[in-house]
């Protein structure tokens, strides 16, 4: 598979890529450089915040659904307006936002952690029609939130336990019945970050530290796994024209490696999901 530098663009934190379907280009955030960054026909833009920001999902052509660390606000793409929508762990400074995704029913999942990475300090939530709702807690690095093609099943993980849970989602897609684990790599070095489903059901997870992408089946066995020019990669998603594209975002932090912080894209054989609209 062909592996390239999709953006040089080099990001303390990278994190939260999003393929827009209806834009057809690239969104991802430089969470500890609060800035969002946006990739179309090659050409980069970016935003500057006065917060940490960490993820989003598309509400429309024009705007998008962020997390930041204290609140989900509306971003208009033309003119930088910002609308908050809902608090999120507003009155906890020691914490922000992480790792986020829209569920298949207009819903939005988003993971906190405390800023000093600290134990325990963390929770998952999901945003639906108008509500935040606590999901899981406690959580030390809240990370692979994603949601199998047939819209019945979520992945998450703490990063720090190793092990990716599912969990089965009811007809409102909230969770339905204890996480169970899906992926376990405690007998590895291996530690999971972001996750995206391709549109066979296959879990495809980023790892930090160790310089690779993972295919995994939905049995939770590896089925590949790919090498990536940085070691800290921090999370994929598919999208380009026909959706087969993988990009991955790295993080510089601790890391003074050429590539690190960069973008990458990995074409594959594969077909991915278009990422869901929230629905507000």
């Amino acid at each position: 598979m062909n592996i390239s530098v999709f953006d040089p663009t080099p990001c303390t934190l990278g994190e939260g890529p999003l393929w827009h379907p209806g834009l057809n280009c690239l969104f991802w955030f430089d969470i500890l450089g609060k800035k969002l960054f946006q990739n179309r026909d090659g050409q980069t833009r970016q935003w500057q915040f006065d917060e940490y920001v960490s993820a989003a999902g598309w509400l429309d052509d024009e705007n998008l659904l962020i997390a930041s660390a204290t609140r989900l606000f509306r971003f208009n793409l033309e003119t930088a307006a910002q609308e908050t929508i809902c608090a999120l762990d507003a009155d906890n400074p020691d914490t922000r936002s992480n790792d986020g995704r829209a569920d298949p029913y207009g819903g939005f999942w988003i993971g906190t952690m405390r800023v000093d990475a600290g134990q325990d300090g963390g929770a998952i939530y999901r945003f639906y029609k108008g509500e935040v709702r606590k999901l899981f807690d406690p959580i030390t690095i809240s990370n692979a939130i994603s949601f199998a093609p047939d819209g019945k099943t979520a992945c998450f993980t703490d990063t720090k336990t190793q092990v990716v849970h599912r969990v089965a989602l009811d007809a409102d897609g909230w969770p339905a019945g204890e996480p169970e684990v899906h992926v376990d790599l405690r007998e590895t070095e291996l530690r999971p970050d972001g996750a995206v489903f391709d549109a066979a059901g296959n879990l495809w997870i980023a790892f930090f530290g160790a310089a690779r992408v993972g295919c995994y089946g939905p049995d939770g066995q590896e089925k590949a796994h790919f090498p990536l020019p940085a070691a800290q990669i921090t999370c994929p998603a598919f999208g380009g024209p026909d959706m087969t594209t993988l990009f991955c975002t790295s993080a510089a932090v601790n890391d003074d490696g050429p590539a690190a912080g960069q973008t990458f894209a990995i074409e594959t054989d594969v077909k991915g999901q278009a990422e869901h609209q929230v629905k507000l």
